[in-house]
């Protein structure tokens, strides 16, 4: 499953909202920079923590993950490409080799950004080998029935 797809756990069957909490998201729901407005939501709410925050301190989407939106960028599986040209359409990850650009996909924002940057369908790219600070990753496998 994309994590675009597991970030949105489904509020809609269309997967066209920009959060798990819908098309709106606040600085109770995520860590980010709160001193800005996302979409007219009225999410400015002033709250700006700096830092990371532990897991789990803001609610799970409705598959029980939590901070899929904020907190750290998370890097994924999927290699960069400039398109969705020849993506996978099944919902799993777009396999191939990392060479051609030697840059992987991230999402999810970070406490750092802006709320724009926590939507679901928004990628980042960034070299293997770059280490940044927030920057971070899930551990996770693939349960077979």
């Amino acid at each position: 499953m994309r994590v675009g797809a597991a970030a949105r756990a489904p509020t809609r069957t269309d997967s066209s909202t920009a959060f798990n909490t819908g098309n709106c998201i606040t600085t109770a729901q995520a860590n980010y920079d709160g001193n800005f407005d996302y979409a007219g939501c009225g999410a400015k709410t002033g709250v700006y923590l700096k830092k990371t925050q532990p897991v789990g301190s803001y609610p799970a989407n409705r598959w029980g993950l939590h901070d899929l939106h904020g907190n750290v960028h998370e890097w994924v599986q999927d290699c960069w490409h400039d398109g969705y040209t020849g993506a996978p359409t099944d919902g799993s990850e777009w396999r191939g080799s990392c060479a051609d650009s030697g840059r992987r996909v991230l999402r999810g924002g970070s406490w750092l950004d802006l709320p724009r940057t926590l939507r679901s369908a928004l990628r980042l790219r960034l070299g293997t080998g770059d280490r940044v600070h927030i920057l971070g990753f899930r551990v996770a496998r693939t349960l077979t029935p």
